[in-house]
């Protein structure tokens, strides 16, 4: 595998010597047939790395296939964002899972954008569960447990996006994966605590409370092993919030070098 799929993993923050970088994703490819939905191509010149939907909470063969190729064309990395088969609730309502459900739901999602990321010649380069999955394995280890060895099994080379100190992080680990401890920057924070669910967007508030969240993050100890921020593109103003994230994210130093690098598959 190339250098450029590796370029983040490399640089951890905790290396001493090495200056802290922030990878910036966003939640992407959530269309499904005729109905658009999110800013996709306002946010893809901004981001470094994409989540892409897999069919279970949204998207469809069609919205992926595209999805991937518009990410690819940007030049930014791109991930599996998995998650429940609830297109009605587009994932975020709770579903009670066995363990063989999630392990059998992340590998055949992983599959499925696989195809289309290998298709093109180039790598998937991280895994992030969506909504109430992205909940429900951070919080309980029989869910969390199944995924990593999904993840593992599928290609040891995947990243994992999980909240700091997570069940999922925990789980990811334990099967030898890179982790990506990440932080919302367009989601409110009590006690330095995320609130995923029932927020208000008075909560959330405009880009330069994303920005300041997002700054407020990177001087605070308590989230100095955060490796990745995300934005939503469904949020509101999702385009304004993630441009004063990267720049808040830039004025620090913080993001990879720009242009990104096309990943390329392994030869």
């Amino acid at each position: 595998m190339g250098a450029d799929h590796h370029e983040l993993h490399d640089r951890r923050p905790d290396e001493p010597g090495r200056r802290r970088m922030v990878d910036l994703n966003a939640d992407l490819g959530e269309s499904f047939g005729v109905y658009r939905y999110g800013a996709d191509d306002e946010l893809l010149p901004l981001i470094t790395s994409a989540n892409v939907a897999c069919g279970f909470h949204a998207s469809d063969p069609v919205t992926m296939a595209a999805s991937v190729d518009a990410a690819l064309a940007a030049g930014v990395r791109i991930g599996a964002h998995i998650g429940l088969p609830d297109r009605l609730g587009f994932g975020r309502r709770h579903m009670a899972i066995t363990a063989e459900d999630a392990h059998a739901y992340t590998l055949y999602q992983l599959g499925a954008l696989d195809a289309f990321v290998r298709g093109r010649g180039a790598h998937l380069s991280h895994v992030k569960p969506h909504g109430a999955l992205y909940m429900s394995a951070c919080e309980d280890p029989r869910i969390a447990g199944p995924i990593a060895e999904a993840v593992a099994r599928h290609d040891q080379t995947l990243a994992v996006y999980a909240l700091p100190g997570s069940a999922l992080e925990l789980a990811a680990a334990s099967h030898d994966l890179q982790v990506y401890p990440e932080f919302f920057a367009d989601r409110p924070y009590v006690d330095d605590v995320v609130q995923m669910f029932g927020w208000t967007y008075e909560q959330i508030g405009g880009p330069r409370d994303a920005a300041d969240r997002v700054t407020w993050m990177l001087r605070s100890s308590a989230h100095d092993s955060v490796r990745t921020v995300c934005v939503h593109s469904d949020t509101r103003g999702a385009a304004g919030i993630t441009a004063a994230v990267r720049d808040a994210l830039d004025r620090a130093g913080a993001l990879p070098t720009s242009p990104h690098p096309t990943p390329t598959a392994p030869r």
